[in-house]
């Protein structure tokens, strides 16, 4: 174990998660960030100045916010002399947080630590070449007219043409591949078709309908005021009535002959999420009622072309170093950057062949049950702001064994450049 007791979860929160350039595409990502933490404050009972350090997940850094969650942590109202920083694990920077204010909180630095994640990639900057740079550059430093009319005239239509820092983030520099290349990888290697993809999203959609229309998903949501006045209240991601007919309509975007469509791949959306957190051993239970404990974690590294698959590796470590199985766990949560990617890891967790060759164990991991894994939906209907969705993953997951009368769960993400993360959560209740 990292620590002896762990860390418990106080409260936590997250925004509406919305599909980029629709409702929130005018709100920043601090914006999110803050009304995340102080909305798990409020359901902490806690004021800012309660709060000794603020971690925040963040991938595609705001220009104006560089260290984003110092900048989240002030504009919320955390005293000037509270310390806060931003950590980068690409899609697991949500998980990564929780980790670094376990460090935080077990050196002894802090005693309740606010973790989470903020994501707007409605609001990822488009960019431009670098030789319409090094002109621009140019332009700004040109003294008189002749100068000026002189660079101007090298521009030349291509010099335009922005290039969208969202696509540059989304492909790994090492493989050269995209992630949802990465996808199509992984589906070709595991004999994964469209149609048991599609099949997966549409079980995506339906679960997270489900549990809009049922209020679970209210639960965690702190609604957001728009400058127009309007509220956001709900996830807009998830489509109602999502069948196989739909679905099967859609082209393949990564690879011509593919099988990975917008359909069946997480959605690109903003949001934002927060958890407050505390030494375990050091709940009052007279004043304190924790959402539940982060008992462990693991980290494991992958091929960056196969890094749909860092769950399984970070799995397979984190049950090493606790000695538990699959089956001591009541609920799963896995996170759905694509259809192909979590039925790979499925399958690579039930096979004899990659337990050996690429485990290094005698016996495969096991078996998920469908109905154990993502059950209130996952990022297909719920959408992946890729700083946050960490942060996410472990608050729908506590809320969900509780309400679910179970008492350990797993939660765990592949991570692009090939890693994984994989933590185990406990609540009060009774191993089901």
């Amino acid at each position: 174990m990292n620590q002896k007791h762990g860390i418990a979860v106080l409260a936590g929160a997250r925004t509406p998660f919305c599909k980029a350039f629709t409702e929130l595409r005018d709100v920043s990502a601090v914006e999110l960030g803050c009304s995340a933490l102080t909305d798990a404050l409020r359901r902490a009972r806690l004021q800012p100045s309660d709060i000794d350090e603020v971690v925040f997940g963040n991938v595609s850094g705001p220009p104006d916010a560089a260290n984003i969650g110092r900048v989240i942590a002030l504009k919320s109202g955390l005293p000037h002399d509270r310390v806060a920083h931003t950590v980068n694990r690409n899609c697991a920077s949500g998980m990564e947080s929780i980790i670094a204010a376990w460090q935080a909180i077990g050196s002894g630095r802090a005693a309740t630590v606010v973790a989470g994640g903020t994501e707007s990639m409605s609001n990822v900057p488009l960019l431009v070449g670098r030789k319409a740079s090094e002109i621009w550059l140019q332009l700004a430093r040109a003294k008189t007219i002749s100068q000026r009319l002189r660079l101007m005239s090298q521009f030349r239509p291509r010099h335009f043409k922005p290039v969208a820092g969202i696509e540059l983030g989304l492909t790994d520099p090492v493989s050269g591949l995209n992630m949802g290349q990465t996808a199509e990888v992984l589906a070709n290697e595991f004999g994964i078709s469209r149609q048991q993809q599609d099949q997966f999203a549409v079980e995506s959609h339906r679960n997270a309908e489900t549990a809009q229309t049922d209020c679970f998903l209210s639960g965690e949501i702190v609604p957001l005021k728009r400058d127009d006045g309007t509220i956001v209240k709900r996830d807009n991601g998830i489509r109602y009535g999502q069948s196989l007919e739909q679905l099967g309509r859609l082209k393949p975007i990564f690879e011509k002959e593919g099988t990975v469509t917008a359909g069946n791949s997480c959605q690109l959306t903003d949001g934002a999420a927060a958890l407050v957190l505390k030494a375990a051993d050091q709940v009052d239970p007279s004043t304190d009622s924790p959402l539940g404990y982060i008992r462990d974690y693991a980290i494991a590294g992958c091929d960056p072309r196969r890094m749909g698959l860092g769950p399984v590796y970070a799995t397979s470590k984190l049950l090493q170093q606790t000695g538990l199985q699959l089956t001591d766990f009541g609920l799963f949560e896995i996170n759905e950057a694509f259809a192909a990617q979590v039925l790979a890891c499925m399958r690579a967790m039930e096979s004899n062949e990659f337990a050996a060759n690429e485990l290094d164990r005698t016996q495969p991991l096991g078996r998920i049950a469908a109905d154990r894994l993502n059950i209130h939906g996952g990022a297909i209907a719920l959408g992946h702001p890729v700083g946050t969705t960490g942060t996410r993953l472990i608050l729908t997951l506590l809320r969900s064994l509780k309400a679910a009368g179970h008492r350990r769960g797993l939660a765990t993400l592949c991570v692009g450049g090939g890693q994984g993360v994989a933590m185990i959560v406990e609540t009060e209740g009774e191993t089901k």
